[in-house]
């Protein structure tokens, strides 16, 4: 599957909606932020797509965030981050602030971790974990998203800003 990866978007909606729309181009079949959402405009672009995300330090969530992401669609994360299995792969997803993001990393724990937090893209092996981070949609240049493909294990980073 095509995963599209985004996060500190820190609600600049604009942005997220070009990077919502690079990942439907591409087919990706699922959508994955990485924290610091920032805005409920972000997720409202995310709506109608099979989207998940964890919360990041800048998050303030709420039962009335919840209550819009249930009429969204969109399930709420809990706040030790994600953890999903897709085509047989183990994915951990963190903002990278908490202190089970490194251990993860550390312990093995997946086949893939992703966070963001940095606003830098990365994409790393760490013994037999990949670590990605898509980079960020706010304060960063280039302002960058990401795909994981896990049927064949390829990384792409994208500057939202280029034609």
């Amino acid at each position: 599957m095509l995963i599209g990866i985004l996060s500190d978007s820190h609600g600049r909606c604009k942005a997220v909606r070009r990077a919502v729309a690079l990942f439907d181009r591409l087919g990706a079949g699922m959508i994955i932020h990485c924290g610091d959402v920032g805005d409920l405009g972000v997720l409202d672009e995310m709506a109608g797509r099979n989207c998940r995300f964890v919360w990041g330090n800048m998050d303030e969530p709420s039962s009335a965030v919840d209550a819009h992401l249930e009429t969204l669609g969109i399930p709420p994360p809990d706040h030790q981050g994600l953890s999903i299995d897709v085509d047989g792969k183990h994915i951990l997803v963190f903002h990278g602030h908490e202190p089970t993001f490194r251990r993860a990393i550390h312990e093995q724990a997946a086949d893939y971790v992703l966070h963001g937090h940095t606003h830098q893209p990365c994409n790393r092996r760490v013994g037999a974990v990949r670590v990605v981070n898509p980079g960020a949609l706010h304060r960063a240049k280039p302002r960058t998203v990401a795909t994981l493909d896990t049927a064949t294990d390829d990384v792409t980073f994208y500057d939202i800003d280029s034609p």
